[in-house]
């Protein structure tokens, strides 16, 4: 078993850098971007060179701190906090779905917000480092607490599907789907993974495949529309994927094609599970209908990876989510326990109302 390399790490003092797997490289180069100015956090964000919901979190709330690297924000607490609202302006508008990108940003300025008029901005700046830190490492034992929660639900020598990547790569460390497997490991239990390739950029073939391989987990890797005959010939029990928003009654976005994957397991009998940290919940959001869909550039699917695969002109339509509605989710895994029945008032119960 060899441990998968860590998804970002930041280096030095609050003047230091980000450093992170440039995830588009995977699985032919395993590549480090060297981030040293928030264009760069704002380009890996949006070309998704660093993707997950709860990755692009952390790495927003470190691109705060490297925004905040200017003459401007030091010479004045005026400066510092113009400069703030600039940079998480500006790494807000980087991608619309994620929700963790919009709590880490708004968790940096609170801590910020509470120490002003209490230290200079040297002292702010080195705060806004510790409390981005603190995100990282709390992401790092959410996931391990969703593995726990998640790994008592597939039974030993089953098989499961996720869909994307929910693995080490989009989080801090571990994952959140891909936790379950490989808590399960850990405790001796032996599964048969089917991963969906994820068109049209490959997610689950580039990403979760490789972190699979890397544990030693038995994986099978499918092509999307492969996954109702996996399920009718038997070899799938559960299915299991990560989330990148989660509505106040249970509706989910994530990648597209994991709604597809969903309405299959109702129509096999199969259950099918999120598995989420509670910073993933938006509860000021009442449904799913409500979820903005990032739509992405058209030459993903006519051109993707550089091979023109479409006639020229065609129209395409690209929606990088779907949103599978609560009924269609048998639970939903967090770190603080599971939501079943998957309804709004289980989901407050477990997250509470202070995520609202």
């Amino acid at each position: 078993m060899t441990k998968t390399p860590e998804t970002l790490r930041w280096i030095g003092d609050e003047r230091g850098q980000l450093v992170l797997i440039d995830q588009t490289r995977l699985p032919v180069e395993l590549h480090e971007l060297v981030c040293g100015d928030v264009e760069t956090v704002w380009e890996a964000i949006k070309s998704l060179r660093v993707r997950g919901a709860p990755a692009i979190g952390i790495a927003a709330a470190y691109g705060v701190v490297i925004g905040l690297q200017t003459k401007e924000a030091y010479e004045s607490e005026a400066g510092l906090f113009a400069r703030l609202e600039e940079v998480t302006a500006y790494l807000a508008a980087s991608r619309p779905t994620a929700v963790n990108l919009f709590w880490a940003l708004d968790r940096m300025k609170a801590r910020a917000e509470y120490l002003r008029g209490k230290a200079p901005p040297l002292e702010i700046h080195q705060a806004l480092l510790v409390e981005a830190q603190v995100i990282h490492e709390e992401d790092r034992r959410m996931c391990h607490a969703i593995g726990r929660y998640g790994a008592a639900l597939l039974a030993d020598n089953s098989g499961v599907l996720t869909h994307c990547n929910a693995g080490g790569l989009a989080t801090a460390e571990y994952g959140t789907a891909l936790s379950a497997f490989f808590t399960a490991q850990d405790q001796g239990k032996t599964l048969h993974v089917f991963v969906d390739e994820t068109r049209p950029l490959l997610q689950g073939a580039r990403l979760t495949a490789w972190e699979l391989a890397q544990r030693g987990i038995k994986a099978t890797l499918i092509c999307d529309s492969m996954a109702a005959q996996v399920m009718r010939e038997g070899k799938v029990q559960a299915v299991m994927v990560g989330a990148d928003r989660i509505a106040a009654n249970g509706d989910t976005a994530n990648k597209i094609g994991t709604y597809s994957v969903a309405c299959l397991a109702a129509a096999h009998g199969i259950p099918f599970y999120v598995a989420a940290p509670t910073s993933t919940f938006d509860l000021s959001i009442q449904s799913g209908d409500q979820i903005p869909i990032e739509e992405r550039d058209g030459i993903e699917i006519t051109h993707g990876f550089g091979r023109q695969t479409a006639p020229e002109g065609i129209d395409v339509y690209n929606p990088a989510f779907d949103v599978t509605p609560a009924r269609l989710i048998k639970a939903i895994v967090t770190e603080r326990g599971v939501i079943e029945p998957v309804s709004e008032q289980r989901i407050r119960e477990v997250v509470g109302d202070s995520m609202d």
